[in-house]
């Protein structure tokens, strides 16, 4: 992609004998929404770390935003936007004033781009807030105004919605949608599956390695092997025993109420049903695939 805002070509970082990120290859695209979705320890913190100069790749090379990510890190660091997980938000201080001294960082004195970015994360009428009285979704929204309060064409956002609520956290992502509308590019972990959803692409992560990156209905088409098909019955342990032993089933899951079942193309519903005699079965339904049968494919 010939306008592409970062350029990453085998980027590999070892801490001693540990391989944390694995000769990882990829690109973003100017105001793209690309989610980096992976558990704990995959790899996706220190890959941002790397593009934003913070950690010297041991191997393989980045450009971001025309710069290259560690020789150039100051311009990176200049024009892009990073609120990481445990972002720095001081307590005894209030809205307005956190604001303030993180823009007065990048050298913004002005007070009407402060307020822009309050009216941009929906903080106006917080400004007097303490910190320590907001909850965990008003602190999200705080740090994401921090991380634009120099108004970066590209942003890094690792795991933003961590420890908030689902309201908060689709509200977040109506924030996210937001800001790419207006222009700017955006590279988000995660490792909630259904967050993944919202993204253009995404990038799946496990033990270093990216496994594939595309957007997430070619993900599903391409890498799921089969259809899905929606399992009631009881007992849910007898089934978890005997679907696995039926003929064309794939994979088999516990899903709240019911299994999950991954069969190969064309089996038909009667042919579960076959296979189940000996339990009581109360219904059959198709599903459909998600990222996070994507991920369990991929991972296995």
């Amino acid at each position: 992609m010939s306008d592409a805002v970062i350029r990453v070509e085998n980027l590999t970082r070892r801490f001693g004998e540990f391989v944390a990120v694995d000769h990882v290859n990829f690109e973003v695209g100017a105001g793209e929404v690309v989610g980096y979705l992976g558990p704990n320890g995959s790899g996706k913190t220190t890959t941002i770390r790397m593009l934003l100069g913070l950690l010297e790749p041991s191997d393989g090379s980045a450009t971001v935003l025309g710069f290259d990510a560690f020789k150039q890190s100051e311009q990176v660091r200049a024009r892009a936007g990073y609120m990481s997980q445990k972002f720095a938000i001081y307590d005894d201080l209030t809205v307005l004033e956190n604001l303030t001294f993180y823009g007065g960082v990048y050298g913004i004195r002005d007070k009407t781009r402060i307020t822009r970015t309050l009216d941009l994360v929906g903080l106006r009428g917080h400004d007097s807030t303490l910190t320590r009285t907001l909850s965990a979704g008003w602190r999200q929204r705080l740090a994401l105004g921090i991380a634009l309060v120099h108004e970066p064409k590209l942003l890094f956002l690792d795991e933003p919605t961590s420890g908030v609520d689902p309201t908060a956290r689709r509200a977040f992502w109506d924030l996210i949608y937001g800001l790419a509308e207006s222009g700017v590019t955006i590279l988000v972990t995660t490792h909630y599956m259904d967050e993944a959803e919202y993204c253009e692409r995404v990038g799946i992560m496990r033990d270093g390695k990216l496994l594939a990156m595309d957007t997430p209905s070619n993900l599903k088409k391409n890498i799921i092997a089969g259809d899905v098909w929606e399992v009631y019955a009881d007992p849910l342990e007898k089934g978890l025993e005997v679907l696995p032993n039926v003929e064309g089933v794939l994979s088999v899951s516990l899903a709240g109420d019911h299994l999950r079942t991954i069969v190969e193309r064309g089996k038909k519903k009667e042919d579960l049903v076959k296979g189940l005699r000996m339990l009581t079965v109360k219904d059959v339904v198709a599903g459909e695939p998600t990222l996070e049968d994507v991920f369990i494919s991929l991972a296995r």
